[in-house]
């Protein structure tokens, strides 16, 4: 049997239309501002892992050689280190031999 909807039913029915569609708007919000937190912390830990693989291999060579690398691409050439340019921006800055030289990475 059909029954006519009184006002009260449908204010109802459009309060929890209205509270369901906030709900997924919100939970929609809330991944996204979680998703950009943990891409924004995986750039930072890639940054510093960069940047220790980096300093590691030039304190191997100082060990061995007796100095401190004169450029990155020495020790990619002799030392086995691979950095991957496509992602980040490094600066490799040497004073002296005897001075260990100053690394930055930064992603891209």
């Amino acid at each position: 049997m059909y029954h006519e909807l009184t006002k009260q039913e449908i204010r109802k029915r459009t309060y929890k239309r209205m509270a369901g569609l906030f709900a997924i708007v919100l939970a929609v919000v809330l991944i996204w501002l979680a998703s950009n937190a943990i891409g924004a912390s995986l750039r930072e830990q890639g940054e510093l892992s960069v940047r220790n693989a980096i300093l590691s291999s030039a304190k191997q060579c100082c060990a061995i050689e007796g100095a401190y690398p004169s450029s990155l691409a020495y020790l990619e050439e002799n030392y086995g280190l691979v950095v991957n340019r496509a992602d980040y921006a490094i600066t490799y800055e040497v004073f002296a031999d005897n001075v260990m030289p100053n690394v930055v990475v930064l992603a891209k």
